[in-house]
């Protein structure tokens, strides 16, 4: 009776651990796959949702031009010298190049605000220890 006892209790552990670890697992997939990719694609979506006329884009396709027409769904390219006008579906661009283009002179604008500001500091540190 006393082995039977100690039998159940030693299997419950053992179940208990292996569900620990399953749920363990379940959260690495979660923070390391699901969220990354689930971020990813709203980033895309807002990318492709603020698409406005003039803005150079590439497709998946691989084709470059400048929006000239925005509808709800769908974008029209002109593409080269030609001027050739293609139509697309919006979930078809790949990249904003004209977005990615304002958001590095934003983020060296700001840089170099903290560079100077540092800089100031810096100077004004010098002056206090004269």
């Amino acid at each position: 009776m006393v082995h039977f006892l100690t039998s159940t209790a030693s299997a419950a552990g053992g179940m208990t651990s292996s569900i620990i670890m399953i749920v363990a697992m379940l959260a690495v997939f979660y923070f390391m796959l699901i969220r990354p990719e689930n971020k990813r694609k709203k980033e895309a979506e807002q990318m492709r949702s603020s698409v406005k006329t003039g803005d150079k884009i590439t497709t998946i396709g691989g084709i470059v031009g400048v929006v000239v027409n925005v509808k709800e769904d769908k974008i029209v390219l002109e593409t080269g010298a030609d001027q050739v006008r293609i139509e697309f579906a919006k979930w078809a661009i790949s990249t904003n190049e004209t977005a990615a283009e304002n958001a590095k002179a934003e983020a060296k604008k700001a840089q170099e605000a903290k560079a100077k500001a540092k800089a100031a500091k810096k100077a004004e540190k010098t002056n206090k220890e004269k």
